[in-house]
C-alpha cells in the first residue's frame, strides 16, 4: 500500500501573496486538483470561473464550471481547501 502525507506549512506558498498551497503536486495526486488557501484579512481572491478546465469545484457547495466564483477574506481572514477535476473524470463504483 503506497500514500503520501504532507504538512501544509511545509508547503511553500504560491500566487497573489502567497495565499495559494498546491497539495496536488506535493502529494502527487493525478486524478483532480486540491489546493489550500490562506487569504489575508479583507483581501478579495481573483473573480474566475473554470469554463476552460471544465472543473468542478467544491468549497463547501458545489459549483459548476461557469460559475463565476470569488473568494472575500473576512476581518480575520479565511482558510479554504478547493478539490477540483473535469466532470466526467471520476467514475463511481459501488452503492454510494
Amino acid at each position: 500500500m503506497a500514500y503520501s502525507v504532507v504538512h501544509i506549512d511545509e508547503i511553500e506558498g504560491a500566487g497573489p501573496g502567497g495565499a495559494v498551497k498546491f497539495v496536488r503536486r506535493r502529494l502527487g495526486v493525478e486524478a483532480f486538483g486540491i489546493n489550500w488557501f490562506d487569504v489575508p484579512a479583507s483581501v478579495p481572491g481573483p473573480e474566475h470561473d473554470e469554463t476552460s478546465t471544465e472543473h468542478e469545484d467544491v468549497n463547501v457547495i458545489r459549483f459548476d464550471p461557469e460559475t463565476t466564483r470569488q473568494i472575500v477574506a473576512g476581518a480575520d481572514g479565511c482558510t479554504m481547501i478547493a478539490v477540483g477535476a473535469r466532470r466526467g473524470a471520476c467514475e463511481p463504483r459501488g452503492p454510494f
